[in-house]
Formats: structure tokens, C-alpha cells, sequence
């Protein structure tokens, strides 16, 4: 008698997908290692993980349409003569000229600027078309100088040492040759064409006590008028913030690992720094340790889409939020309309993260001189201010909801989360218990 196994359905590897086995065939096939831009593609937890209780019976919900909801935040209160008063709390994140075409940040700084917000420079310094149009300019003062003077330094609102970033803590920026047109390499001082890798950190310091020094400098060059951010990467956020407090932030920006970048190596994007959520609540009490929440304000970013994002940020302790990879979207950026051109460069709409290669259609990344004509920046700086407008409008909603006048009174108490993960990650209960892991409870 014989014995005949039934047929079964191949099955692959949960560990070894696709898209592993593909880079190994890569890596094997080149010898480097992969590059992009954008942020993490990995699911990991996130706002989404978490739900607003709104208010029936115990909390009393405000009319819309007849009961006021403020949304205007200052920042930059602790030490400088001129802090800075936002309409909304939703600001725009540094993204360089060089990573960015001039149209792009052109625009940026419209949208900003129609919608009462800030903008950032981001590394390489300040161009005209961006401060003539942002009525609120942060500069960022990054580990490589690229473009930094003290006159434009004096011309800013604000100063944003740049510390750590969200896609790659610990490691440095990213320009290939193929984005340092002639303006990009006379504002860097760099030879045309030429790959530019950003130091690490920043090579006049190697500790709080040097910041501290640094931020000093900053603040005589600029008669102690413009605040002064420290944007940190969410690696270790409580003893960072902490840190940041005594060197003498007015601001700290945490900047989660979803948040975008220009262009770094994978392997950072996908396997450094932590979630923004597991970063705000340790930052949060870090600065109610020192008896310094409120005063130095905070700002998260790192995946913010929505107001519902922006509403939960708020109500974890955040001061407000920062946008990148969205407000490019907002721009242009991945649109299907597109479709045909992306996939000429082997990728999809909503896929493209080759913004180091400059070549890309909507004109946005790129320093190529035709394709940056594409992008009109009245038009998308519109387009921003629209996007922006709405993301408001719905932090308002949820914070009325909730049962509150303005959306800087949303607390930890108007949310639940969905997992045990986020729970935790976020210190709010699990939905339908009173259970917070990690710090007893658990009954209804």
C-alpha cells in the first residue's frame, strides 16, 4: 500500500518576505547599502491606536457653531524678549533648500503664512523666496553650517538647534551630487555635483555643558530676542528633554522615528529611534519633573496626518506639532495624477521615496530646473493653507467634543487605546478597563 502526502498551498516566510529576500539579491548584486527618503514603512503603534472619549453625561460637550475653541499657542516663552504667538498649533517641519526645490519652500512659506503658522529652513540656509513669504521663519542650526550666517540668523523668528532627527538619531544628512545644483553648492560652499554627507554632530561641542555655552552665543548674536528650539531625535527623550532644559531650550522639538527625512540609509529609517508615541509621555514627565511643563514648550512630530493626530498629541502633553512629509503631500508630492511619470522611475504614486535621486515629477524634491517649474507655489502654498485650515478645524471639533474651550486643554483622561502597546506606550487605559500597563489597575 502507498502513501501519497495531499497537495498544500506554498507557504513563504514570515521573516525572509518578499521584500527581504529582494534586498538581500540587492545587496548581494551591489555591494551598498539601499538609500531614500520619506520615513518608516513599518506598522508600528500609533495615534490611530488610541480613541477620544467624548462627552455625554459626565463631561459637557461645547456647540460648534455657538461656543468658542482657541487654537492659538506661544512659543518660545522661558527667555526670549520676542516669543512667537501661532494661530494654530500645527507648524511646518525644516526640510532644506537642496532637498527641496525653491518652488517647494517658496511655497511652504505661503501656506504657512496664510495659515498663521510657522515654517523651517532646515540645513543649507535661508533663501530669499522663503523668508520674503513666511511671515514666521524658523532657522535651523544644524552639525554642518551649510549656508549659516549671523545675518540671516538675526533675520529669523526663531533659532532650532538641531540635535538629533527623527529618521536617523545619531546620524547625519544625506544630498547626492545629482541635487547640489550651482545655487545649492555656492549657498553650502560645496563643489558642484558632489555627494554631501552631513556630520553627526555638531563639532564645537560634545555635551549639555557646551550647549549650553552655544545657546549663550546664539542668544548675544541675536540680543536674546528669538527663541531657541533643540530638536531631539525620540532615542532616549526623558534624559534628552532633560538635558535640553538645563543647556536652556525655550522649546524642544521631538521628532518621533515616523518622521520623514531627504535621504538616509534604510536600515536607519526602519531600525533606529522609537515611535512617537512611546516618546511623548517620558518627554512630558521629564518636563513635570523639572517643574518646566508649559514653560518650555513642546512641540512632536513624527507622522502627524490628521486633526485627530494633532488633537492626541495635544492631549498627551504636546504644546503643538510639526508636519513634513504631509505638508509635501499637501504640495504635490505622490500624486496619482502623476502616476504615469512614477512609473517611468520604477515606483508608484504614494510609493516614491527616491528624493535623492531629484527627478521627481511633481517638483517638489528636486533641483532639476524643468521640473521644478512644475510646482507654481501660489497654487500649492494654497493647497497647504487649505490642509492646514482643515486639520484645525477638526482638532477644534474633538477638543469641543471632549468638552473644552481650547485644544491645549485636552488631556490624558479624554483618551483610551485599543492596544495593550499603546496603552502603555501612551500611560492611558486600555479601552473599556481602568488598566494602564505597567501601572496597576485594571478593573471597569
Amino acid at each position: 500500500m502507498s502513501y501519497h502526502n495531499p497537495p498544500t498551498t506554498p507557504r513563504k516566510s514570515a521573516t525572509l518576505d518578499d521584500y527581504t529576500m529582494s534586498e538581500i539579491r540587492r545587496a548581494a548584486a551591489t555591494g551598498i547599502y539601499d538609500i531614500r527618503g520619506g520615513g518608516a514603512k513599518r506598522k508600528v503603534p500609533h495615534f490611530d491606536d488610541l480613541l477620544f472619549l467624548g462627552a455625554s453625561m459626565s463631561r459637557y460637550p461645547l456647540e460648534g457653531y455657538r461656543e468658542k475653541c482657541g487654537t492659538s499657542v506661544v512659543l518660545g516663552t522661558r527667555f526670549a524678549k520676542k516669543p512667537i504667538e501661532l494661530k494654530t498649533p500645527i507648524t511646518i517641519a525644516g526640510m532644506s533648500f537642496g532637498s527641496l526645490s525653491a518652488q517647494a519652500k517658496e511655497a511652504l512659506g505661503r501656506g504657512a503664512t496664510i495659515a498663521g503658522t510657522s515654517t523651517t529652513t532646515g540645513d543649507g540656509g535661508m533663501t530669499p523666496e522663503e523668508r520674503g513669504q513666511s511671515k514666521t521663519l524658523v532657522y535651523q542650526y544644524l552639525p554642518s553650517r551649510y549656508g549659516m550666517n549671523p545675518d540671516d540668523l538675526r533675520k529669523a523668528d526663531c533659532i532650532e538647534v538641531v540635535v538629533g532627527q527623527g529618521a536617523k538619531p545619531g546620524g547625519g544628512g544625506m544630498l547626492l551630487g545629482q541635487k547640489i545644483s550651482d545655487r545649492v553648492a555656492e549657498m553650502r560652499t560645496l563643489p558642484k555635483g558632489i555627494d554631501q554627507r552631513s556630520a553627526c554632530r555638531h563639532p564645537d561641542w560634545t555635551g549639555p555643558d557646551d550647549l549650553e555655552i552655544k545657546i549663550l552665543e546664539l542668544r548675544e548674536i541675536t540680543n536674546w530676542e528669538k527663541p531657541i528650539y533643540i530638536k531631539i531625535g525620540g532615542a532616549r527623550p526623558y534624559y534628552d528633554v532633560a538635558l535640553s532644559v538645563k543647556a536652556g531650550a525655550d522649546v524642544i522639538v521631538l521628532d518621533g522615528m515616523q518622521g520623514g527625512t531627504a535621504a538616509t540609509q534604510e536600515v536607519f529609517i526602519e531600525h533606529v529611534g522609537q515611535p512617537i508615541l512611546a516618546c511623548i509621555r517620558t518627554a512630558v514627565q521629564a518636563l513635570q519633573d523639572l517643574g518646566m511643563h508649559r514653560k518650555v514648550q513642546l512641540i512632536v512630530s513624527g507622522g502627524i496626518r490628521n486633526g485627530a493626530d494633532v488633537a492626541k498629541a495635544l492631549a498627551l502633553g504636546a504644546d503643538a506639532v510639526a508636519i513634513g512629509s504631509a505638508a509635501l503631500v499637501a504640495l504635490g508630492d505622490n500624486d496619482p495624477a502623476l502616476e504615469e511619470e512614477y512609473n517611468k522611475l520604477g515606483t508608484t504614486a504614494g510609493a516614491y521615496d527616491d528624493w535623492h535621486e531629484g527627478r521627481d515629477p511633481a517638483g517638489i524634491t528636486t533641483q532639476d530646473p524643468e521640473l521644478a517649474m512644475r510646482l507654481d507655489p501660489v497654487r500649492a502654498g494654497r493647497r497647504l493653507a487649505n490642509y492646514l485650515k482643515v486639520m484645525t478645524l477638526e482638532v477644534q471639533t474633538i477638543a469641543r467634543a471632549c468638552g473644552h474651550n481650547h485644544v491645549h486643554n485636552l488631556e490624558p483622561e479624554d483618551l483610551c487605546a485599543l492596544t495593550i502597546e499603546a496603552a502603555a506606550m501612551a500611560r492611558v487605559p486600555l479601552a473599556g478597563t481602568n488598566w494602564i500597563p505597567g501601572f496597576g489597575g485594571g478593573g471597569f
